[in-house]
């Protein structure tokens, strides 16, 4: 498999290689919902293919998931604080 691999990539240009190597990153990051270094690889990749569709879609795809969990964060923290407060005045 590895040697598939680099065969696949043997006539690719170092920008080429570095683009790939970034957005299969991101993608990596996306499986274990690590948004924020997922979108830092779209942003490494723009830098070798600048105004690539692909990474700009993934940018704006990673900034909408991590404002979704900052909203959860934003409502579950201040329930957990309150429970434990309550337990701590009533126990």
């Amino acid at each position: 498999m590895a040697n598939h691999d680099l065969s696949d990539h043997h006539n690719l240009t170092h920008e080429e290689l570095k683009f790939r190597e970034h957005t299969e990153r991101a993608g990596h990051f996306i499986k274990i919902d690590l948004f924020r270094s997922a979108r830092e690889e779209f942003k490494a990749a723009l830098e070798y293919k600048p105004g690539d569709e692909q990474c700009i879609q993934g940018i704006a795809q990673m900034n909408t998931n991590i404002k979704r969990d900052a909203r959860v964060v934003y409502v579950v923290v201040p329930v957990v604080l309150a429970i434990i407060a309550a337990v701590v005045l009533f126990a």
